[in-house]
């Protein structure tokens, strides 16, 4: 016969999901930041003509990208 534990003391409970909550956040950051890094290097390959067109320079690049993040 073998027993399941389902229940935890509350201390034993926010630790763990406390710990689900930080390994979360990081996850979640790190593919945020692929995914930008990404967006970046595609614009970073089009023409000068290219950006123009879209209303942007070389250096307003990183700016475009994360511009719902940052005010800048």
């Amino acid at each position: 016969m073998s027993y399941t534990i389902t229940h935890f003391a509350p201390e034993t409970r926010s630790r763990i999901d406390a710990f689900f909550n930080r390994f979360g956040q990081g996850t979640n950051a790190y593919l945020e930041g692929k995914a930008r890094a990404a967006q970046i290097q595609a614009l970073e390959a089009k023409s000068d003509g290219d950006l123009a067109l879209m209303g942007l320079t070389r250096d307003r690049i990183v700016a475009h990208v994360f511009r719902d993040t940052y005010w800048i």
